[in-house]
């Protein structure tokens, strides 16, 4: 696993073994970040982003080194928040970030609480927590954290988490491998 581009191009992230945490593959990062950035190489600088279920926080660590300004990694085990931190580390990141060692339950109504306004959330729950998605996205389309943002949504390509939540409402639907992406917005 490695960092696509940006600053960090082509340095190598670490991951734990086993099924517990599941990195979102070099290619379906690469998929997501040329969405975000088609024709247009600025267009994460300076954003502000949430990292939910972040695992190794390649995501999030991908959208630093394309120039977020910003980014709230939320990962409730110690060995992940662990592994952020050392993945964090070994690019010599020392701002720009934070690592919220919580459930995503408890996380958004503090982020929320503390006036987070995010352009980007990117969720990817373990894939056996499927109710992870709707609670989690029914959260993020009554909140006002969710604003303006674009929330992507790594699932199974097999399981669809929905098309409505609250005011999110599913804009597009990338299949890729077994996996696949959901991009909501507000309506």
């Amino acid at each position: 696993m490695r960092v696509i581009s940006g600053k960090f191009r082509s340095r190598p992230l670490r991951s734990l073994g086993g099924l517990e945490i599941r990195p979102t593959s070099d290619r379906l990062r690469e998929t997501l970040f040329n969405v975000l950035t088609a024709g247009n190489r600025e267009a994460l600088a300076g954003s502000t982003w949430l990292d939910l279920f972040a695992g190794s926080g390649a995501v999030g660590i991908e959208a630093l080194s394309r120039g977020a300004r910003m980014v709230y990694f939320v990962e409730s085990s110690k060995e992940g928040a662990d592994l952020i931190a050392a993945n964090l580390s070994s690019l010599g990141l020392k701002n720009g970030f934070e690592i919220l060692r919580q459930e995503v339950s408890r996380a958004l109504p503090a982020l929320a609480r503390k006036d987070i306004r995010p352009h980007f959330i990117f969720l990817d729950p373990p894939y056996k927590l499927r109710n992870a998605y709707s609670e989690t996205l029914d959260c993020l389309g009554k909140s006002e954290l969710g604003g303006l943002a674009l929330v992507m949504v790594e699932h199974e390509k097999k399981f669809d988490p929905g098309e409505e939540f609250g005011e999110l409402r599913r804009s597009r639907l990338l299949r890729q491998g077994d996996a696949a992406l959901s991009f909501y917005g507000r309506t």
